[in-house]
Order: C-alpha cells, then structure tokens, then sequence
C-alpha cells in the first residue's frame, strides 16, 4: 500500500460540516454570535503595517504548516507573526487556548502569516537549505525570531480546515534566516541524529520524554522523524491524526494488562462550543465515540467503535475525532493502571466555528483531569448523561454498539475471550 494511503486523510464528510458559513461580513447572519471573517479583518487592521513590504520579521512560535493539496509535491512553510515584540508563544498552543474566546483563538490563527514554498516530500531525505531552515523552527523548544522574504506581498485569505486551526495571510518565501540559533532539546537532537530510528519509535520517545504532542507532530510533518530511507514531509492534517493514532496504540497495548475499575465513572467538560461526556464502565478494553452536530431537531451522532484489541481499519465516520478522543481516555487509564471501557460522547453546537479536532483531545483530557462522579451501575450513569447532554440519550443509545452489548451482558469475557483479572 503506499506510504501515503496508510496516513489519516480527512474524509470528504469530515471537511464538509466543518466548512465554515461565511456571511460576507453581516454579523450573525449564520446565526454565530463570533464572525470569523471580522474577527481577521480586525486582526488584519492590527497587523497591517507589518504586511506592507515583501518581507517580515517576527518570532514563530514554533510552527509550520504542510499541506495536503497536490500531494506529494506539497506547500510547506513556517508560521511568523509580523510583529516582533508580540509574545507568540501561544498562538499554536490549541493546549493552553480552552479558557480562551473564539475571538482570542481566532486573533492567535489570523496574526501568523504562513510562508508557502513548494516541497516533494521526499526531499526531506536530502533537504535544502530552506526546508532546513523550516525543520531548524519545529526542534526549537521556544519562539524563534524569523525572517521571511516573499515573491509579493501576503494574500489575506481565509483558511479552515477540518483538523488545523486556522491561518491568516499567506504568500510565496524565496528565503527565510533565523536571528540565532534555537535551543533544541537534547530528546528531540537525539531522535532526529538517530538516522536508523523509524517514525512511530521517534514519536514514542519524544513522548515518553515529555515533549509536547504539537512539537511532535510538527517534527513529522515537517520530515524530521523516520529512517533515512523513508523520511518525508506529511501534511499537517494528516499527521495530527497520525500521531494521535501512534501514541494511542502504544498505550493500548500497555493498560491491557492492567485489572479492570470496579465502578462506574463519569466525567465531562464544556468548552468552545462543544461539549464532551465521558463513561468508563467496568470491562476488558473497549472503546466508543460518537459525534452529534447539534444544527437541526434531527441531528443523529456518527459513531466508530472497537474492542479489546483496537481497530484494523480507519474509523471514517468520526475520522480525527474518534482518535483525538481515544488518546486522552487511554492516557487517564495508564495513569490510574486501571482497564476499562469507554464511552465518548462529543456535542458540537450550532456557534461552532471550526479551529480544529484538537479541541476533542484537550476537552477530553480536562474533563479526565477533573474528579469523576462514581456509579454502582451502568442505569444509574446513563441517568447522570441524560442531564449533561443537550441531545436525547436514547438517541445516542440507539446509534450505540457497545452500550448494547454491555446491557445484555455485563461481563463479555465469552465474547472477547478475556479472563477477569
């Protein structure tokens, strides 16, 4: 199969409901109490003097963008406010952006100005010097002080995508220097030293050695991570749904060993428009997620499910939320050693503007962070669901697979073929 089959795609379904109803600047004509298009034209008024001349300089946060369209020979570039005294570090930090406004988020995205340049992915494995220059932002542990030269001026355009945030003004680099050398650190120097280290290993141990997951995932993007052979720039999109994928493997494998929870445990968190409703129920592993958007009085969740051993084939109804959402359920239950079985239920409402399937991930785990309520049977927490989510239960339960069979058995040790531990 090619190397780029085997990546996480976004589905035509996916892109579809996450495009954005733009009104043409008429606030609220889409019914959203934000406007994302005013919301960059102010920010653009802010910016504008830095927009004026081919060329910016200014401190990215670290970041880079590679994109998908025309796949393999792909647009990648750096991510550069152009303002310099500006503190950059959190406008690609969607970890630190849950207390945020929409309005906040929206002013991070639209003030970077996204240096494009085309790239065969390939030529990771012998890179310019330009691509060097990208690949030197992404191993910096802090904001890198950047100068971009452009063919013409930045284009003011809008960009969302169904798993990125979204980007501000645009335009082709001819070259880009940093002011100095960026400090790397010393896992992050090692993994990508390490020619003969394949991706998912240089994933796992950037992991384990607590390097951030958006550092990691830009490091896969942009070519840095895999044997020499095999190196290669993946689209942004893909590889946030590929590392969510590799890291929630990895730890699968670890909480199978564990003895399962002994009670009922619900959790839950708003934020942004969406809503996430977790239920851990005593069971050998098993997972499900379902995706409401609440835009009409019939919405119907799509769902993607799996068992004890995890999924063969790509859950294409959620797409990169289902593994956005697995990532943090599976991370909550190594840290208590514990196994079990999962429900996620995620609502997205109608003032939904799209920044992104991160927000899934960081919803999940503040509302894992937080205290649990604790049931003695599984009735009694779907009683506490039917008052945390704005569609109806049964509706959800009705979409469900693995609700269904948990009533009609409570130990599925004959189906699965597990042992009670």
């Amino acid at each position: 199969m090619p190397f780029q089959e085997r990546l996480f795609k976004v589905t035509r379904e996916e892109r579809a409901r996450n495009l954005c109803s733009t009104c043409h600047g008429h606030r609220r004509l889409c019914g959203k109490p934000v406007c994302p298009i005013l919301t960059k034209a102010e920010t653009l008024m802010k910016i504008e003097k830095g927009l004026n001349k081919e060329n910016i300089f200014g401190s990215s946060p670290p970041a880079v963008f590679v994109g998908s369209w025309n796949y393999p020979k792909v647009i990648a570039g750096p991510l550069v406010p152009p303002l310099p005294s500006v503190d950059s570090s959190v406008m690609d930090a969607p970890e630190l952006w849950l207390d945020k406004t929409m309005d906040e988020i929206l002013s991070y995205r639209f003030s970077l100005v996204r240096g494009k340049r085309f790239v065969d992915v390939k030529t990771a494995r012998a890179p310019s010097s330009l691509l060097s220059t990208f690949q030197e932002v992404v191993m910096a542990s802090k904001p890198v002080d950047t100068e971009m030269w452009f063919s013409k001026r930045p284009r003011l355009n809008v960009v969302f995508t169904s798993r990125e945030p979204p980007s501000g003004p645009s335009a082709s680099i001819t070259r880009a220097v940093l002011a100095k050398n960026p400090k790397v650190p010393r896992p992050v120097e090692k993994v990508v030293s390490d020619r003969d280290l394949k991706a998912i290993d240089g994933i796992v141990t950037l992991y384990d050695s607590e390097i951030s997951q958006r550092q990691i995932t830009r490091m896969l993007s942009i070519g840095l991570l895999g044997t020499r052979r095999l190196k290669r720039l993946v689209p942004t999109e893909w590889s946030i749904t590929a590392v969510d994928d590799i890291l929630g493997k990895k730890i699968h494998k670890e909480i199978l060993r564990y003895p399962w929870i002994n009670e009922f445990m619900v959790f839950g968190h708003k934020a942004l428009s969406n809503n996430v409703q977790v239920l851990l129920f005593p069971s050998s592993w098993m997972f499900e997620a379902q995706e409401a958007w609440l835009t009409s009085a019939d919405s119907v969740p799509g769902v993607d499910y799996e068992i004890v051993w995890g999924r063969k084939t790509y859950a294409s109804n959620l797409a990169g939320a289902y593994y956005a959402s697995r990532l943090p359920v599976l991370e909550y239950l190594r840290r208590i050693r514990r196994q079990a079985g999962a429900l996620v239920f995620m609502e997205v409402y109608p003032d939904w503007i799209p920044i992104g399937v991160w927000r899934f991930r960081e919803i999940c785990r503040e509302a894992l962070r937080n205290q649990p309520l604790r049931f003695s049977t599984f009735e009694e927490s779907l009683s506490e669901l039917r008052k945390r989510l704005t569609l109806p239960l049964d509706k959800w339960l009705e979409k469900s697979q693995i609700a269904s069979w948990y009533k009609k058995q409570k130990r599925m040790t004959s189906f699965l073929g597990q042992s009670i531990m």
